[in-house]
């Protein structure tokens, strides 16, 4: 049998593979990191040691599979370089978004201990005006954490007034309200850096707050961003896994094409002869 005549199923089949093993063993293609990704690693990375970090989830599980990975990703960096995660939400979804990756990464470092160096706020309506009541007083707009807690007991908030007790504000963004808030509040009102994490067809609107007015201090745009990031931490989440998955299929994609022109052309040859 000539391979101009092969089964189509097993074209179908060799995708499938390509697409499932990576999936279930990421392989860890290297990737350039781009300057956004960059920026958003070295402030992290940069920022001294228990110092607070707040951490807006502002996404539901339909934008799960691009801005989840980004917050294992920042929520690891920022663990291990000893910084205290604050997690709040703008959206209802996103403490329980937040919840989730506190228990699956907890799986992977010890050292994430809730109350001690990780705290979940919870959801609060409002948008802007809500940001804008934390840049006043962050204390009467989360009088306890997600559980019902009062924060005063929580010896880590102890130090927080405001916004400005912030070393730097992550707002892992799919809509409004979201990034674009927290860059007019947080950032161009209170001076605290800004780094944003949006889904891959909201990125190109973020990129005048990155270029042209510095109001946006690093961003993660996608999976590819988000596959970057994890390579910068060295984890290889399901961001990598993802990238990984399309690599391999478009190499499968490309061999059977290339194959199948040789096979034409070798064919076209022998009728000639």
């Amino acid at each position: 049998m000539s391979f101009s005549s092969i089964d189509r199923r097993w074209i179908f089949l060799f995708i499938l593979l390509g697409v499932a093993i990576p999936l279930i063993i990421p392989i860890g293609f290297k990737l350039e990191v781009t300057s956004d990704v960059q920026k958003v690693y070295d402030l992290i990375q940069n920022v001294e040691e228990d110092k607070l970090a707040l951490i807006s989830f502002d996404y539901d599980p339909a934008s799960k599979p691009e801005l989840h990975p980004m917050g294992y990703a920042i929520i690891k960096h920022a663990i291990e370089k000893n910084h205290i995660i604050v997690c709040t939400a703008l959206w209802p979804m996103g403490s329980q978004m937040a919840d989730d990756i506190y228990h699956n990464l907890k799986a992977e470092m010890p050292e994430l201990e809730y109350g001690k160096n990780f705290i979940n706020l919870g959801y609060k309506a409002g948008g802007m005006v809500t940001i804008q009541a934390m840049g006043k007083d962050m204390r009467k707009v989360y009088p306890t954490d997600v559980s019902g807690k009062d924060i005063n007991e929580y010896e880590i908030l102890n130090c927080v007034k405001s916004l400005k007790s912030f070393a730097y504000v992550v707002s892992l963004s799919s809509g409004t309200p979201g990034l674009k808030d927290w860059i007019m509040i947080a950032k161009d009102k209170y001076g605290v850096p800004v780094l944003g994490g949006a889904t891959a067809v909201s990125t190109p609107g973020f990129k005048p707050y990155l270029n042209d007015s510095n109001q946006l201090n690093g961003l993660l745009g996608g999976l590819k961003n988000a596959a970057e990031y994890e390579g910068l931490v060295k984890r290889k989440g399901t961001a990598t896994a993802g990238m990984d998955a399309q690599s391999v299929a478009h190499l499968i994609i490309i061999g059977f094409i290339l194959l199948g022109n040789i096979a034409f052309f070798m064919n076209y040859k022998k009728v000639k002869d």
